[in-house]
């Protein structure tokens, strides 16, 4: 029997709930984002249908090909409208198209880049959230700030004075394939850094948690995960991305 949207959400939220019940938590601590990649703006517009409001792409050229049609198929109600956000890594000589498209850079990693967001949503007159992506596996796959690089502090100190951006909190990205204690130990590291970073700089906003995905939202819940990432659980298998994304 095929599975639909909507039984894998339930699936999902009933998995959620039960991450929520053993960590001591509550499920309205923990935001959903849908990570929509290589997926369709139809099934985008499925999803937002069954209440999901927060979407993550990966590519700003994937996402630019299919925002009209999102635009068209979502609601025309503003106030209603589904944020997306870019979770994938953004080069600089991008940035004025992905302020123009997302409504929030969830993998800020660099002061230059900042400060070319900034620039491009100065220009567009919006504010713009961002977390800052910190990188805490070895993979060289893997981007973001190390923690205790001259790189993130420069960041950290460089933000206040960037007006069109609205710095949130941070994100990161497990090891693939590690052991849950070493998955856990990395989640662990993102909210005592978070916690270290609040108390140094205390005119950033740190509130958003960004860590877990589809095969360890629940370790990262009861690490303190404020928003998990989630693809795969919900949307199934990841289709090819398009020719030239």
């Amino acid at each position: 029997m095929t599975t639909t949207l909507s039984d894998s959400l339930a699936q999902l939220e009933d998995a959620i709930r039960g991450a929520c019940r053993a960590a001591g938590r509550s499920r309205g601590e923990i935001e959903l984002m849908a990570v929509s990649k290589t997926f369709s703006a139809a099934t985008m517009a499925e999803a937002a249908a069954l209440g999901l409001t927060l979407f993550g792409e990966n590519r700003v050229q994937e996402y630019a090909a299919k925002a009209l049609r999102a635009a068209e198929l979502w609601t025309t109600d503003p106030a209603q409208r589904p944020r997306v956000h870019l979770i994938g890594h953004l080069q600089s000589n991008k940035t004025a198209r992905a302020a123009e498209l997302f409504d929030g850079i969830d993998s800020l990693d660099s002061l230059r880049l900042a400060e070319r967001l900034n620039g491009a949503a100065t220009k567009l007159g919006k504010r713009l959230p961002v977390l800052i992506e910190v990188k805490l596996s070895p993979e060289e796959t893997k981007t973001g700030v190390e923690q205790d690089s001259t790189e993130a502090a420069q960041l950290l100190e460089g933000l206040p004075g960037f007006c069109h951006l609205e710095m949130r909190g941070l994100m990161t990205i497990a090891p693939w394939g590690a052991p849950d204690e070493v998955t856990r130990a990395c989640f662990r590291s993102l909210r005592q850094l978070r916690d270290r970073w609040a108390a140094a700089h205390p005119s950033l906003k740190f509130d958003v948690l960004s860590m877990g995905m589809s095969g360890d939202f629940a370790l990262a819940i009861a690490e303190g995960a404020t928003r998990i990432r989630i693809g795969t659980a919900l949307f199934g298998a990841r289709r090819p991305r398009p020719e030239g994304a």
